[in-house]
């Protein structure tokens, strides 16, 4: 397959004016189709007195009501469907809380468009399909894994479809089968990078990798220049989320000034968290995506919880489609540790469940180094305190098990004893982010 197709000129470097008509007509076509096949989104129109026919410029897109993630959880598992169920052809999703987790459904529709932006994003990166593409995301239910593997396929590159862990073994495939390009979180890349200067591997002697496609969890500039370093690759950022298609919604070009974001398949705003009121360009606030090719789940207005910029300025590249500057943070309290979303809820669910504990705890997370650390600081109740026979280390395994089915992290346990988490008038304070400063 050639790979020019995967520089579409036409859509990559249309007139911004050109790709904005092109927007407005495949969003008046995506809220018809969510007034006429979903009834949450039809209720939600006719609440604020929209129908179709009110969408006639893009700024009208502001007069819609935001989606935000409790709708979805609140409609698990395809209250939002707006096919058939026959039509889903595949199933994903993403970490939940205590409850429900966020589902993706896609038709052979969304499976083709998500497989042309990953292949698009993976070509954007440099990837062609003389390449061979180690992709150490996970697989499964987790979209990242699979989603550069669609995007490898549809692009004809060699796959080794590695998923994670076998540190060892995953270098010792990319050494004898000449990985070109690693796909993976970029707190596994850097211990990659640590794992073969303690097993005596030079990355830029003894691989031939090249670039590296790194996203799913925050990582800095500070990152990126070690990873370059200490593997020889041209590191970039990509993002994407499982409630929009996975990855594939943007990516950096070699310029590393921004990612592009699809706009030929996606609305990106910018709004004021607090007022919801919509940004200007240039003006830092929390990202807002409206699909506009999903046919199995679609979204209106989806708020993300990411805070960033966009800027719609030319880029050297010769790419119109609007760039959005690195997440600089959430603007709830969901964390992001190793890749793996994980909510205080989640932790206060294990910690209620063990009748040894109080229900004071901390969940500590820093970045001595390169890699997130993942503290649960856990309090005995007063009884379980006095006990001298209680096996704390045994306790602890016990919670670090269940935190791990929860969340698929193994946290380090800190057991005190009852009274030495201090106390709080009013709120208190659970979360300890001392990763803020160390990006």
């Amino acid at each position: 397959m050639s790979n020019s197709v995967y520089w579409n000129k036409t859509i990559e470097t249309m007139p911004r004016k050109k790709l904005q008509e092109l927007q407005l007509k495949k969003l008046k076509a995506q809220v018809k189709h969510c007034y006429n096949n979903s009834p949450f989104y039809k209720r939600k129109l006719k609440e604020a007195k929209l129908t179709p026919d009110n969408i006639k410029t893009l700024v009208d897109l502001q007069k819609i009501p935001f989606t935000v993630k409790n709708d979805l959880r609140d409609n698990y598992p395809l209250g939002l469907l707006a096919v058939p169920p026959a039509e889903i052809v595949e199933i994903h999703a993403s970490s939940g809380t205590t409850g429900n987790p966020i589902i993706g459904a896609y038709t052979k529709t969304d499976m083709d468009t998500w497989q042309e932006l990953m292949a698009r994003s993976i070509y954007t990166a440099g990837g062609r399909n003389d390449d061979v593409i180690h992709i150490a995301y996970g697989y499964g239910l987790f979209t990242g894994g699979l989603g550069f593997h669609y995007g490898a396929q549809k692009l004809g590159a060699a796959i080794i479809p590695a998923s994670g862990g076998m540190t060892q073994r995953q270098i010792k495939l990319m050494k004898d089968l000449k990985a070109t390009v690693l796909c993976c979180t970029p707190s596994f890349a850097v211990y990659l990078a640590e794992t073969m200067a303690a097993e005596g591997v030079d990355p830029k002697r003894d691989l031939v990798l090249k670039l590296g496609l790194f996203g799913a969890e925050p990582w800095s500039e500070r990152i990126r220049d070690r990873i370059q370093t200490t593997l020889g690759i041209n590191a970039f950022d990509v993002y994407g989320l499982t409630e929009l298609c996975g990855p594939g919604v943007s990516i950096e070009c070699s310029e590393h000034h921004g990612l592009h974001v699809w706009e030929d398949h996606f609305i990106v705003e910018t709004i004021n968290s607090e007022t919801g009121e919509v940004l200007s360009d240039g003006e830092e606030g929390e990202l807002v995506f409206t699909p506009l090719s999903k046919t199995a789940l679609p979204l209106l207005r989806y708020r993300t919880r990411d805070i960033s910029v966009i800027q719609t300025d030319n880029c050297p590249c010769g790419r119109t489609h609007a760039r959005m500057m690195r997440v600089s943070g959430r603007s709830d309290d969901m964390l992001i540790i190793r890749g793996v979303n994980v909510f205080p809820s989640q932790i206060e669910y294990v910690v209620m469940g063990f009748p040894e504990l109080a229900s004071q705890y901390h969940i500590i997370v820093d970045r001595p180094d390169a890699l997130d650390t993942f503290l649960v600081k856990v309090e005995l109740n007063e009884e379980a305190s006095k006990n001298k026979q209680l096996d704390l280390k045994a306790l602890a395994v016990k919670i670090q098990s269940k935190i791990c089915s929860v969340t698929g992290l193994h946290p380090e346990i800190e057991i005190v004893k009852y009274g030495e988490i201090p106390r709080t008038e009013g709120k208190a304070k659970h979360v300890f982010d001392n990763r803020k400063g160390k990006m």
